[in-house]
C-alpha cells in the first residue's frame, strides 16, 4: 500500500540519525556524484567568490576541494550540517583553512545563519532530493535573501533517468519510495530546473550527468 505524501519525507530527526550512522562510510560510495561536483566547478562558479555557505556539506570533501582549488585565497566558507558526525568529518576536512572556513551544526531549520546579502555563492548538492517540498521552497527563499544580487545558486541533485538504464534505475527508484521511503535514505529523484522562480533567479548552467545509472541535475542560477 502507497503510504501517504507527506509521510514520505524523512524528517529532521530521521535525517540526523540516518546521517550519524552512515557518515563515515559517505566517501567511500561509488563515484556516482562524480560527475556532477566537476559539472558545478568547471563552470567558473566559484573562482571570483569571496563568501560561500553550503548547506548540507556532508564529510566536507567538496568544501575541501573548492578551498583548496577553486577558492580565491581569501574567501570564506561556512558549512552547515545536520549530523554531528558529519560535522566532525567536515571540520576535519576544512581544518586546514581554519582562519577561514568553519563548519556548523545545523538544527534543520532552513534558516540560513547569515545576513542579508551578505554571500556570493549558496551551495546545496544531494540535500534537496531529500526535503519536503516546504523545505525546498523554504531554502530557495533563504538562499536568495542571503546572496548580494549576482550571486550564484549552485546546486546539484538526483534526477530522473536520462539514459535507458538510468531510467530504469530511477523508477525502481522512485517506486521504492512511493512504498517505503527509509529504503532509498529518504531520497527520491526530483527535477532542479522547474525549482526556480524566473523573476527571481536567472539560470547560468543547466545540465544532467549520468554516472553509473543514476543521472543527477546541476543547475547554477543567478540572483536577480
Amino acid at each position: 500500500m502507497v503510504i501517504g505524501m507527506e509521510d514520505r519525507y524523512v524528517t529532521h530527526d530521521q535525517a540526523r540519525r540516518i546521517y550519524d550512522r552512515i557518515g563515515r562510510w559517505q566517501d567511500a560510495r561509488p563515484g556516482t556524484e562524480r560527475r556532477a561536483l566537476d559539472a558545478l566547478v568547471d563552470r567558473d562558479a566559484f573562482e571570483r567568490a569571496h563568501a560561500v555557505l553550503e548547506l548540507g556539506c556532508g564529510t566536507g570533501r567538496f568544501a575541501e576541494r573548492l578551498l583548496a582549488d577553486h577558492l580565491p585565497a581569501e574567501a570564506r566558507y561556512l558549512g552547515l550540517d545536520v549530523s554531528a558526525t558529519m560535522v566532525e568529518l567536515a571540520r576535519a576536512a576544512v581544518s586546514p583553512w581554519a582562519g577561514r572556513a568553519r563548519i556548523e551544526l545545523s538544527d534543520g531549520s532552513m534558516r540560513l545563519p547569515a545576513a542579508d546579502g551578505s554571500v556570493d555563492r549558496v551551495v546545496c548538492t544531494y540535500v534537496l532530493d531529500l526535503l519536503a517540498p516546504h523545505d525546498i521552497a523554504a531554502f530557495l527563499g533563504e538562499a536568495h535573501r542571503v546572496l548580494r544580487p549576482g550571486g550564484l545558486l549552485a546546486m546539484a541533485s538526483l534526477a530522473p533517468g536520462r539514459t535507458p538504464p538510468a531510467r530504469f534505475v530511477t523508477a525502481l527508484w522512485q517506486r521504492t519510495w512511493d512504498l517505503r521511503p527509509a529504503l532509498v535514505g529518504g531520497c527520491r529523484p526530483i527535477a532542479l530546473g522547474g525549482l526556480l522562480d524566473r523573476e527571481r533567479w536567472t539560470p547560468r548552467s543547466h545540465l544532467a550527468v549520468t554516472d553509473w545509472v543514476l543521472t543527477s541535475e546541476v543547475v547554477i542560477a543567478e540572483r536577480r
